[in-house]
């Protein structure tokens, strides 16, 4: 970019970070191919093929309350929430998706110069917040089967501020042990685990929380209920950060329809984990086949997706 009088006023790490790469919807692939939309089969964001549940579009349409702001202290939503997450409501906070909790996470541990720890290969967001807020980003990557090296990840979680672990990862799929868990919780670091896909692994570290005051747990309503496009995620964290996290966090910001379409989701759960179980069948039928491929490793996944390597 070419330095203008304004420019130069920008936070100067600013002026040199790279762009986040986000996926861009079919209209546009389409447009760029040059052939019809409903041509275009996407799978490249992990998204639900099988949508949001019938009653959300039943909620959004029925709700009358859009020219008003939604509830500030998001008081049925987080009571919903914690039911279906076996916590307490003061434990939970929402917002505009899992990013936007990525994100005020960073904001509330990370100063410049301080170490955030990131285990790549791994979600994108992670060390791009880590540049956004000017952080020592230290890089511990994985080792064989894409396993976490915990040793060099408990030497380099002394004197750290924040972690990012996805559980489980994206775009690996394996999960995190609750022993590998206890582990980097130890040396005292905010310990943030990304739980988007955590129910197509049928396990969650939500239940640990009240028990560690450094462990926050993140999941969202994009991929096993299908709102991606509502941004609809949260953060569940120890009572007494909650408390700061509601002193600092943007108000409004989980929206009115995206609340409407939470509650809703989650008055039919059975059948959106019904779906859940859909596509998990789906993933061992696919790594079934593509295991049959002798040019392709496919690696085993508790997610909705599937690595594959090429081989020569």
């Amino acid at each position: 970019m070419p330095e203008s009088r304004v420019s130069r006023l920008v936070r100067s790490h600013l002026m040199a970070i790279d762009a986040y790469a986000p996926i861009e919807p079919p209209e546009v692939v389409a447009r760029e191919l040059g052939i019809p939309v409903d041509q275009i089969i996407k799978l490249d964001a992990n998204e639900n093929p099988y949508g949001p549940s019938p009653k959300v579009n039943d909620a959004l349409s029925s709700f009358d309350g859009y020219q008003y702001y939604p509830d500030p202290e998001q008081r049925a939503v987080r009571a919903a929430v914690a039911r279906f997450a076996g916590v307490e409501p003061e434990q939970v906070v929402l917002g505009n998706g899992s990013d936007e909790m990525l994100d005020l996470c960073a904001r509330l541990f990370l100063s410049p110069g301080d170490k955030l720890v990131n285990f790549p290969p791994s979600f994108g967001v992670y060390s791009f917040l880590g540049h956004i807020y000017d952080a020592d980003a230290v890089h511990v990557e994985r080792g064989e089967e894409f396993s976490l090296d915990m040793e060099r990840a408990e030497r380099e979680l002394e004197g750290a501020k924040l972690a990012f672990v996805a559980s489980p990862n994206n775009p690996t799929g394996n999960p995190l042990s609750r022993e590998e868990l206890e582990r980097l919780l130890a040396p005292g670091a905010i310990i943030v685990v990304d739980e988007a896909y955590s129910e197509f692994a049928g396990d969650s570290f939500a239940d640990m929380v009240a028990g560690h005051d450094n462990l926050i747990v993140l999941r969202t309503f994009s991929k096993w209920a299908g709102l991606a496009g509502m941004r609809a995620g949260y953060a569940i964290v120890p009572e007494a950060l909650a408390e700061v996290i509601w002193r600092v966090k943007i108000p409004y910001n989980l929206t009115s329809s995206a609340e409407q379409a939470i509650l809703a989701s989650l008055q039919d759960v059975p059948a959106l984990l019904e779906n859940v179980e859909l596509i998990k069948a789906e993933r061992q039928r696919m790594h079934d086949n593509l295991s049959a491929l002798r040019w392709l490793r496919p690696f085993p996944s508790s997610a909705n997706f599937i690595l594959c390597e090429l081989k020569g």
